[in-house]
């Protein structure tokens, strides 16, 4: 079976056979079987094509790190553990926003918290204009899921629902920019999920509680790490499975 991975992620980035070849000191032919063929390349290429690429070694090559190094790895992507999302300093957020230049993606059902901040929705726009791939999957305030969550959170009927709209009330100077897309999602929502370039905000969800008091953790994407990688997995499934965002 192809590596279409592989394939994909150079046509992405605007790479060609030969470039790679090159870059990494083999030969066309090589690199071609590492797509056709799905062969693995040794680590010292691996690392060069993952960076190349702008992906990780697990993402490209699922099977080519040890159990027990993805483990070790793991806990190097993990920066910090947060008792609660309320507890992340306001300076890490601010930090995240303003560096990110390539990628901002963003599951949640509603992150009021985030509009609160002055800038957040005119440094979104800003940032789209220069090229960031903006994606916002919001919870689909006539779904089940976001009914079932505010029941779950204890929110009272149509508590969560209401929260999501006066969100995207928010969000409506985004509509139509290029660069910027934004979807609803009637998924369950496990995490929250905030990327921005290689870090993340995870917030996880605990049952009973709402999302600002519950854990959150801080990843930095490391090229052979996997789980800052299951997580930006976990947002494309639900990305895949969203419709477009009505306002």
């Amino acid at each position: 079976m192809p590596n279409e991975r592989l394939r994909d992620a150079l046509l992405r980035n605007g790479l060609t056979l030969e470039q790679v070849a090159k870059a990494v000191g083999v030969d066309q032919k090589t690199v071609e079987r590492w797509i056709t063929k799905n062969r693995t390349p040794y680590p010292k290429h691996r690392h060069k094509i993952a960076a190349m690429a702008r992906e990780s070694e697990t993402y490209l090559w699922p099977d080519s790190v040890a159990p027990e190094r993805k483990a070790e790895t793991a806990a190097a992507e993990l920066v910090q553990v947060f008792p609660h999302r309320n507890a992340v300093p306001v300076e890490l957020w601010d930090r995240l926003i303003k560096e990110a230049s390539e990628t901002v993606e963003i599951l949640v059902h509603a992150a009021l918290f985030l509009v609160e901040r002055p800038r957040f929705i005119k440094d979104l726009t800003a940032k789209a204009a220069a090229g960031t791939r903006i994606r916002l999957a919001f919870g689909d305030p006539e779904g089940d899921s976001v009914a079932l969550r505010g029941e779950e959170e204890q929110l009272g009927d149509g508590t969560l629902a209401a929260r999501i709209r006066n969100a995207l009330a928010s969000y409506r100077p985004l509509v139509g920019v290029d660069g910027a897309e934004m979807r609803f999602h009637n998924t369950t929502l496990y995490n929250s999920i905030f990327r921005f370039d290689d870090e993340m905000i995870i917030n996880t969800h605990v049952y009973g509680f709402q999302g600002a008091h519950a854990p959150s953790l801080h990843l930095r994407r490391l090229s052979a790490g996997d789980l800052f990688e299951t997580y930006s997995e976990s947002f494309e499934s639900v990305w895949n499975l969203a419709k477009p965002a009505t306002f």
